[in-house]
């Protein structure tokens, strides 16, 4: 079984690992599919579940909602994780992308969620990217509000810079919970850009979206040394496949991320609790990091 840990000082607590549904509409499941999915991955313990508004142009969360009403009885053995503040033109309202983040938008956005999502509160609500007309205070206003009536327990952000998570930080009067942000040996600025310092300072244990580089660790040619050394670390460490690899390198990372999966099939689901048994050396570590970046520490 998957671990459970909190995610920050205030909670709440998650798996380890979390399943995303980023790429539901492309899964092609029905309804009763989806249910049947989402209870397998909740017996392997993985009860974190990613959406967000724009998932699927506006179409996943309602997707999973309907496997809910079916089931109904699953919401209570899952956290439900959302976001906001994007605005894409699968929306005919809007001419362009652009981003919300006014108090307004994120109380609607959260009620259209609950809705979608056959749910009467959201376990954690995330701004989904950071806006530079965001007013920090009627964010605060905004969460503040959710959280009085009991609609949403958490708050978080998602691919804020460090400076950007302590100005909403400072005027909130709870914690922020995570930072959802993207980590894999394809994308490692955040490894030395203060991000994930500073999380591992207030004990706030991130989110980590594209794992595996939003596929592009398979098909990339530019990533064939990549590919080639996590072929073999995976032979020295017993491992069944590159995934695993990657997903033990990036739970390896002292602020302790929750990776974030995103396939639809139940066996790479399986594949992915795997790893919890495997541990890399440190020298393994920088060898994938390495084959990554194309050269050595300084």
């Amino acid at each position: 079984m998957v671990e459970r840990i909190t995610l920050a000082p205030q909670g709440p607590e998650f798996s380890r690992l979390v399943m995303g549904y980023w790429r539901l509409m492309d899964w092609k499941m029905s309804a009763r599919e989806l249910a049947t999915f989402i209870e397998q991955h909740l017996d392997l313990g993985i009860t974190t579940v990613d959406h967000a508004d724009i998932y699927g142009g506006y179409q996943c969360e309602a997707a999973f909602g309907e496997a809910l009403r079916l089931a109904p009885h699953l919401r209570s053995r899952m956290e439900i994780v959302t976001k906001c503040g994007i605005a894409t033109t699968a929306n005919p309202a809007h001419q362009l992308g652009h981003y919300i983040t006014t108090r307004d938008h994120i109380l609607s956005s959260a009620d259209a969620s609950l809705k979608h999502l056959a749910t009467d509160y959201l376990d954690l609500l995330l701004i989904h990217r950071p806006d530079p007309l965001m007013d920090a205070d009627e964010v605060a206003e905004a969460f503040t509000t959710l959280h009085q009536s009991g609609k949403v327990r958490h708050f978080g952000v998602s691919n804020f810079t460090p400076a950007q998570f302590a100005l909403l930080q400072s005027r909130l009067p709870f914690t922020l919970a995570t930072n959802q942000v993207e980590i894999s040996p394809v994308h490692q600025p955040l490894l030395l850009d203060g991000t994930l310092d500073q999380l591992q300072q207030l004990r706030i244990r991130p989110m980590a979206w594209s794992c595996l580089g939003g596929g592009r660790l398979f098909n990339d040619e530019s990533f064939r040394a990549l590919r080639d050394e996590l072929q073999t670390v995976a032979q020295e460490i017993g491992a069944q496949s590159i995934e695993q690899v990657v997903y033990a390198w990036i739970m390896m990372l002292p602020s302790r991320p929750l990776p974030i999966i995103g396939s639809g099939k139940i066996e790479r689901v399986q594949s992915a609790v795997a790893v919890l048994s495997l541990t890399l050396t440190r020298q393994q570590w920088f060898r994938i990091r390495k084959a990554a970046l194309g050269y050595d520490v300084p």
